[in-house]
């Protein structure tokens, strides 16, 4: 398939994209890398909606497309499929799994193929998890679900969008090779915001910068292009700027030790153990890493800590010097919390303004119920600005596109200053320059002791320096599931 995009500007309600002239040739995939702005997703949309029922509104001329030949996977998507099925499926208070919401279905519905099902279950690693419910997956398993219902319309063109966010290792790895073996026999658009996320196969990069198509250039061009370090230094000043902002603003409350401590914890559904025999203590100023595989129990450890997992009271906990179950209500717990996750992000569907985003943060709601304070608007307002976003202060935030999303959501957890700041896969979505920032920041905040961290990413690369030990989970060969292996300075 021949594209040719010329003149063209589209927008949407928070970010704008131009392209004066891209031709992509019969037969040739691109790597695509921006370094601000979600253009992933428009080009995806844009490659994806017929001529006449195209949500985002446009000038200019996309000529060769084909919306029937084209397939789309993003986060956005992901996170839409998501919440449709949400939407129209409330077994899960039922106690079973709808059969119209198993992984095996949500990918069939795109062939009505048994055989073409299963094959893409068995490439993708997914056989073990077909009659899973799509909504209880993991972010990383839910992007290669959604790569499997790509790849199901057999549609001749793809266009991943961040295909391995939220990927593990191993997964990453092999899918890697995968799309090296697709490329041989389909065209692919690769958007990524992490150099090293570029497909080593792609021959041909396209960069953009700030929503505007800026140049092309070889793989070999690529490697050498001054960019990263020109972002690099940028986001290190603005990280300088973000830490100040958080130091006028400290009030963090403090507690004895230990902070939250978890006595032989277990988690398990009727035919299912996620994780057994954990036993882990987080003390003042000690910061924590947690690692491991997709579907290892990651962030369901994280939900007995902030208390939105349904056995967090069948475990036994302490907690800011509370005993779980003793009490104390929910919110005595969250107003020490500060929460970013794939779940949180999910389970923010209500459309209120993007500074009530942040302020919602003071009140651990999602959404803002009640009237702030002068002071609590003031505080959001320089997020804002701090986050280039104040001129998006009133947009609603289902507008916005994924990555700004994510970014208020950061804010929001941190604005409290909260005791313990649970970050789960924080840079999901952000691009270069918005994760650099975010990273560069909490390694600030780690260092000076502003809160205490409680960190998740699947990166080397998102390593903070200044955490030094980790709970790591890892097939138990002993017994079903998971157990956990903690490590650092002063664990023995």
């Amino acid at each position: 398939m021949e594209i040719r995009f010329a003149q063209l500007q589209c927008s949407s309600s928070s970010v704008t994209m131009k392209i004066d002239d891209w031709l992509i040739e019969s037969q040739q995939s691109w790597g695509v890398f921006s370094t601000e702005g979600d253009v992933g997703e428009m080009l995806g949309q844009l490659l994806t909606q017929p001529d006449d029922d195209k949500a985002l509104v446009y000038s200019g001329q996309i000529t060769g497309a084909d919306p029937s030949q084209v397939a789309f996977v993003s986060l956005q998507q992901q996170q839409q499929l998501l919440e449709n099925i949400l939407a129209q499926d409330d077994s899960e208070s039922l106690g079973y799994t709808d059969p119209k919401s198993t992984v095996f279905r949500v990918i069939f519905d795109q062939c009505h193929d048994n055989n073409l099902t299963h094959q893409l279950l068995q490439q993708l690693d997914l056989t073990h998890l077909s009659q899973s419910s799509f909504s209880q997956l993991s972010t990383g398993e839910g992007r290669r679900v959604m790569l499997a219902r790509a790849l199901a319309t057999q549609a001749p063109f793809l266009v991943l969008d961040e295909p391995y966010a939220g990927l593990d290792v191993e997964h990453r790895s092999t899918l890697t090779m995968y799309l090296e073996q697709l490329s041989r026999t389909l065209q692919m658009l690769v958007v990524v915001s992490r150099e090293e996320d570029m497909p080593q196969w792609i021959e041909h990069v396209a960069l953009f910068s700030q929503g505007k198509f800026d140049s092309v250039m070889s793989k070999e061009q690529w490697v050498n292009h001054p960019v990263i370090h020109q972002l690099t230094a940028q986001s290190g000043q603005q990280s300088e700027e973000l830490l100040a902002l958080i130091r006028r603003h400290r009030h963090s409350a403090k507690f004895a030790d230990p902070v939250f401590e978890l006595h032989n914890g277990r988690v398990a559904y009727s035919d299912k153990v996620i994780f057994s025999g954990v036993n882990w203590r987080i003390d003042n100023g000690v910061h924590w890493q947690v690692k491991g595989p997709n579907g290892c129990g990651k962030s369901t450890l994280l939900g007995l800590i902030f208390g939105d997992h349904p056995q967090c009271y069948s475990n036994d906990i302490d907690i800011f010097g509370k005993k779980r179950g003793s009490g104390e209500t929910i919110w005595e717990i969250k107003q020490h919390i500060g929460m970013v996750s794939s779940a949180l992000h999910m389970q923010y569907r209500v459309n209120c303004s993007a500074i009530d985003v942040i302020v919602s943060g003071f009140y651990d709601s999602i959404g803002l119920y009640q009237k702030p304070t002068q002071q609590q608007v003031a505080i959001a307002t320089e997020w804002l600005a701090m986050l280039h976003m104040g001129h998006l202060a009133k947009t609603a935030f289902k507008q916005l596109e994924y990555g700004q999303q994510r970014l208020l959501l950061i804010a929001r957890a941190i604005v409290k200053q909260p005791t313990l700041l649970i970050l789960d896969e924080p840079y999901q979505g952000l691009d270069y320059l918005g994760r650099r920032l975010i990273k560069n920041s909490l390694e600030l905040i780690a260092k000076e002791q502003l809160t205490q961290l409680l960190y998740v990413s699947h990166y080397q690369q998102d390593s903070l320096d200044s955490i030094e030990h980790f709970i790591e989970f890892v097939v138990d060969d002993a017994h079903q599931g998971y157990r956990a292996v903690v490590s650092g300075p002063t664990i023995k």
